[in-house]
């Protein structure tokens, strides 16, 4: 990987975060399929470029991160607490049996075609826009919010689409919603990219930073624009499509 490729890379990241469409899915079948990378590296720097549009959500969401250090923010805090100990449930083991299981490119290819299909067919689920309150998401609300999280581990599930689509689906208002699915994604990535130390701290230190900082200059520019934008365009038939495709490109590719 060259300066170039990293800076794709990380404009990809900075775009794709936003939209339910899985930009780990995205990335890594670049990865594999475009640059040649072992499933393996290419789902550690699909994990790293997270880093960066975290640190876009975490500039972006400063006064709601002030409140929660400053402890005046208790609903959010307990929200964001109990939902990341959940997303450990489901995510930790799902990270060592794909770390495990995947070694082969066209393997992995496969299972993210199939993964964004099934994306797809969950935000077809969400047809309300919610009532509740950030004081009124419940314990049982956090515990599913979590555990679903856990599974956007998988390349092809989009963290943004099902913890959006879980809490729509848990009548969570649209707007509150969607400051929630930011806000928890921040201490998943950074325990991800924690777990994952070892095969990151072998990165080029030079290409790491450009994919760092363009996920994060780029993340932080789009954020507001894409979200506008992903109203008006129905996610759940894009990312079938996509699904199929990937499923039928690799499968072209395999038998010829």
């Amino acid at each position: 990987m060259d300066i170039i490729q990293a800076i794709i890379l990380g404009i990809i990241q900075g775009i794709f975060e936003w939209l339910p469409i899985s930009s780990e899915g995205q990335s890594m079948l670049i990865l594999i399929n475009a640059f040649q990378m072992d499933v393996d590296e290419a789902l550690s720097v699909a994990i790293f470029m997270h880093l960066g549009t975290s640190f876009a959500v975490m500039i972006k969401f400063r006064k709601e991160f002030k409140s929660i250090i400053s402890g005046k923010n208790h609903e959010l805090t307990r929200i964001i607490v109990i939902s990341t100990v959940c997303t450990g449930l489901t995510g930790l083991p799902l990270y060592f049996i794909l770390k495990s299981t995947f070694t082969g490119g066209i393997a992995a290819s496969l299972l993210i075609g199939v993964l964004l299909i099934l994306t797809g067919i969950i935000l077809g689920l969400n047809k309300g826009k919610g009532h509740k309150s950030m004081e009124s998401v419940s314990l049982f609300d956090m515990i599913i919010l979590g555990l679903v999280q856990g599974f956007a581990i998988l390349p092809g599930v989009s963290r943004s689409g099902v913890t959006l689509t879980t809490l729509l689906l848990r009548n969570v208002e649209q707007k509150t919603a969607l400051v929630i699915s930011f806000l928890i994604s921040v201490p998943v990535v950074l325990g991800a990219v924690a777990l994952d130390a070892g095969m990151i701290l072998t990165f080029d230190p030079v290409l790491g930073l450009v994919m760092f900082l363009s996920s994060l200059f780029v993340g932080y520019l789009m954020m507001d624009f894409l979200l506008q934008f992903a109203d008006r365009v129905n996610f759940s038939i894009f990312c079938i499509f996509l699904g199929v495709l990937t499923i039928i490109m690799t499968a072209g590719y395999y038998v010829l």
